[in-house]
């Protein structure tokens, strides 16, 4: 009896003592539920919908809140006034990445996306001169995209109209883009070294999604003793290095310093200028996590927002027939659509914007976190406290986007149809950390999907109101339902 009770007299100091220390680390951090021991708040969020939970915490505590993922706090911004003060206004300050525990694993902090301090600073402004150079945001580069947009098109009519899965051959055309600015080539749709990567990309977006990712965000050290699906990701993410690895290798072997054909060619030859200085950020290693980011982030975010679009033009099929109106009555079917059109077709404008509203792609942002202590609307937010900005109370914003739950291209035209610009759209995130590629996602997800609209007639395979646009998983991503369609050619 003795010992049951010193027992429990040591289980619950140590939980007190527990307790005491996230409270006394949270200093003057907002207010938010009180923390479990070791576990945090993690019982009182649903890993399947968690922008679904931060929403319903922001309505007891605000519009920030402290939140515990394991024994870690987070600060959560939620609403646009409060994600536009932390990013644009204090964008400095939050401008540090925050902890991705099974990324962190694979990159090594290394990369565009998930590194930090001078590292991010100069690969970015890099990545970003670079890009530009090869025409990003240019009338070069747009003509790649409608050349890629011609060749998904012949790919579609192979079908001859009978039901497909668009979900592959979605993803092969903004990367084959991609490609041709990292590696100055292009695949053909049914390579399977190709058809490889795409699988990859596929797998590891849905297994990033999934709870029991959720699960070792917060308690990373379950990654190291028990099995899962984080063991596949980093498969998956070691093939796709070891393809960049052999490009690399094949572009030392033919660089002309005089005449770089890429972005690798680009890296490689910064690496010469710089070989003589010992604190240089330009090396292999960041050369292969750079290019894996952009190889990664450049296909799957653009390719999931064309596949969900176009079930969500499936479902909607009067919205479709508009757009496609619209379509014909300003570019007709003998030439390609091009950005220049972009002015002239507020509807079709409006339904790109409201697919990416509405899907909310990446719905709490990437982590972001303080480069140094930081006052933030009277709370000090510690350095290297992390930062959940609500992408979701964003694009939602049921003030701005009334009846935000509707798919709605009328959320961007004003009463005379003519397209209405909004600072709530922020689907690329916003300030210092906004995304790198955003110019090019823009115009890959209007000239792709105007130029199927174009050629194609979208027919369900279903009754339009049996389709579910729900997404499968929501949590790092919105993932949508697979589901077949038929491309009838017009």
């Amino acid at each position: 009896m003795d010992l049951v009770v010193a027992l429990v007299l040591g289980l619950s100091c140590l939980l007190l003592l527990s307790v005491w220390r996230q409270s006394s680390g949270r200093g003057k951090l907002p207010p938010g539920p009180t923390p479990l021991p070791i576990i945090g708040n993690i019982l009182q969020i649903d890993v399947k919908d968690i922008s679904k939970s931060l929403t319903n915490l922001s309505k007891v505590y605000g519009p920030v809140f402290t939140l515990y993922l394991g024994r870690k706090p987070m600060v959560v911004v939620h609403g646009y006034e409060a994600v536009k003060e932390a990013l644009d206004d204090l964008g400095e300050a939050f401008s540090g990445r925050g902890t991705f525990p099974v990324i962190e694993r694979i990159n090594n902090e290394l990369g565009v996306i998930f590194s930090n301090g001078t590292k991010w600073k100069e690969l970015r402004r890099f990545s970003l001169m670079t890009l530009r150079n090869f025409g990003m945001g240019k009338r070069s580069i747009e003509d790649r995209v409608q050349e890629e947009a011609r060749c998904l098109v012949e790919e579609l009519r192979k079908n001859s109209g009978s039901p497909s899965d668009p979900t592959f051959i979605l993803g092969c055309a903004p990367c084959n883009v991609i490609c041709s600015i990292i590696f100055q080539n292009r695949f053909d749709y049914k390579d399977k070294n190709f058809l490889n990567l795409m699988g990859k990309f596929n797998e590891n977006f849905k297994i990033l999604n999934s709870p029991w990712m959720q699960v070792c965000s917060a308690f990373p050290a379950l990654m190291d003793f028990l099995p899962g699906s984080h063991n596949k990701v980093f498969k998956n993410f070691a093939y796709i290095k070891s393809y960049v690895l052999e490009q690399v290798k094949d572009h030392q072997e033919s660089l002309d310093i005089d005449n770089p054909r890429d972005f690798i060619d680009c890296f490689l030859i910064k690496m010469k200028q710089e070989k003589h200085n010992q604190q240089s950020e330009f090396t292999i290693e960041s050369l292969l996590a750079t290019v894996t980011d952009m190889f990664v982030a450049g296909t799957e975010t653009t390719s999931t927002t064309l596949r969900y679009g176009l079930l969500l033009l499936l479902k909607h099929q009067e919205i479709t027939a508009k757009a496609q109106e619209e379509i014909e009555h300003v570019i007709g079917r003998h030439r390609s659509p091009c950005m220049q059109d972009r002015s002239y077709m507020p509807y079709t404008d409006a339904v790109v914007h409201e697919i990416q509203r509405y899907i909310n792609l990446i719905p709490n942002n990437v982590p972001h976190a303080a480069t140094c202590n930081i006052k933030f609307r009277n709370y000090i937010i510690p350095k290297g406290t992390d930062l959940i900005t609500s992408l979701t109370s964003v694009l939602h914003d049921d003030k701005e986007f009334p009846n935000p739950e509707t798919f709605d291209p009328g959320h961007f035209l004003d009463e005379n149809g003519n397209f209405k610009k909004s600072d709530y759209f922020m689907p690329f995130s916003t300030g210092k950390r906004m995304c790198v590629g955003e110019g090019l996602a823009r115009m890959e997800l209007f000239l792709f999907l105007t130029t199927i609209l174009q050629n194609f007639k979208l027919k369900p395979v279903i009754d339009p109101k049996d389709i579910d646009t729900t997404p499968i998983a929501n949590a790092f991503g919105c993932v949508p339902p697979l589901y077949q369609l038929c491309f009838i050619p017009v």
